[in-house]
């Protein structure tokens, strides 16, 4: 039997920023694989001005690259290499990537570096071609993030920019800065240290995403919906790999983050002639969680998804809202009836869906409540 094949992890600072989390990370990797973990700290080359930090990124990539050769000659196979950066980090694993022809076996960019690298060269920046396998957990891609997919998969997380339980006010001083950007840290540590998935699906957009077009992964990753981690290929089980795949998923404001995601349909009796709005609430354990449902005029279907921190047979209620046409100066008294149902996601048949047992009547701004009563798989 031969010896057991080494990865070595990589992580570099973020923006210089004090690393409390290096500690942390460090041993959640060593108790999640059998792994050689090396940190990197560039700390007096990551500091000061950001854009000096971008000029050292080359010769970090140079020096790191130096010290894998020497590995390399020990006989450490390339494929066994897994490098792990943050922010400016990410781009120093795709440099490192680069010198070695794409032959490392992964990448895993925690929310990559924007500002200078959204029009860089495939040369410059992180890219699918550093790798066999380059991830990208994207969490504040309208400020200190990359907002363009950088690898095989990018996970767009709560859309990609602003994650729940961060400050939304910049009086929240560094805390503002730096919240939304060091999610992709957690979320990665949290994936390690946890049982529960931090599953994602792919789509076109966030927006279409959160209204229920994207649910089972088939295309393109033919049902195997990747998971942050340290799965293999991240659990996508297909052969060649595609590039540059956004995937979404929604998290909770705090450790573990994972959530359950279902689909929430309702099914109009009779089409109507503007948009209707239904308001879908779970309630679970005194938890509660919501999603939007949109039907367009003179059609009968409409759907969305909802993040639930319990399994779907541990939902206790369901309330359904029909928002009014915010008629002032009387009462709107417009009903609606249609059918109610629901499924877990990935929604791969329907033998997953439950529906109420009887026609729902919404009244206009009335909040009707229901019993779920969904058998535990």
């Amino acid at each position: 039997m031969g010896a057991p094949s080494v990865a070595q992890h990589w992580k570099c600072r973020a923006l210089g920023t004090k690393p409390s989390w290096i500690d942390t990370f460090i041993g959640t990797l060593l108790r999640a694989a059998n792994a050689n973990v090396i940190a990197v700290d560039w700390v007096y080359g990551s500091t000061g001005v950001y854009f000096s930090a971008v000029e050292n990124v080359v010769k970090l990539g140079l020096e790191i690259s130096r010290f894998l050769s020497k590995l390399l000659v020990l006989g450490v196979p390339e494929s066994s290499i897994h490098i792990i950066g943050v922010s400016l980090g990410a781009h120093v694993g795709g440099m490192v990537g680069h010198f070695y022809k794409g032959q490392l076996g992964r990448i895993t960019g925690l929310d990559p570096a924007g500002p200078e690298y959204t029009r860089a060269s495939l040369e410059e920046r992180l890219d699918p071609g550093d790798a066999l396998f380059v991830e990208a957990i994207h969490t504040d891609t309208d400020n200190l993030g990359i907002r363009i997919p950088v690898g095989h998969v990018d996970y767009f997380v709560n859309g990609g920019q602003d994650q729940p339980g961060c400050p939304t006010f910049i009086h929240a001083g560094y805390s503002y800065l730096i919240c939304d950007h060091m999610r992709a840290v957690y979320l990665y540590i949290s994936a390690l240290e946890n049982s529960c998935p931090l599953m994602a699906f792919p789509c076109a957009t966030y927006k279409a995403f959160l209204a229920g077009q994207c649910l089972d992964c088939f295309n393109p990753f033919l049902l195997s919906c990747p998971r942050i981690g340290l799965m293999e290929q991240s659990g996508i089980k297909i052969e060649p790999l595609p590039k540059e795949v956004k995937v979404y998923l929604l998290t909770t404001s705090r450790a573990p983050y994972c959530v359950h995601h279902s689909l929430v349909e309702f099914y109009l009796q009779e089409p109507r002639n503007k948009d209707t709005f239904i308001s879908v609430t779970f309630l679970s354990s005194n938890v509660t969680s919501q999603a939007k449902i949109t039907i367009p005029r003179q059609e009968l279907q409409g759907k969305g998804v909802i993040a639930h921190a319990n399994p779907q047979c541990q939902i206790n209620q369901v309330k359904l809202k029909f928002h009014s046409s915010h008629r002032v100066w009387r009462k709107d008294r417009t009903t609606i009836v249609g059918k109610f149902c629901t499924a877990p996601l990935p929604v791969n048949d329907n033998k997953k869906m439950f529906c109420l047992p009887e026609p729902v009547n919404l009244q206009a701004s009335e909040t009707v409540s229901f019993d779920l009563k969904i058998m535990c798989l």
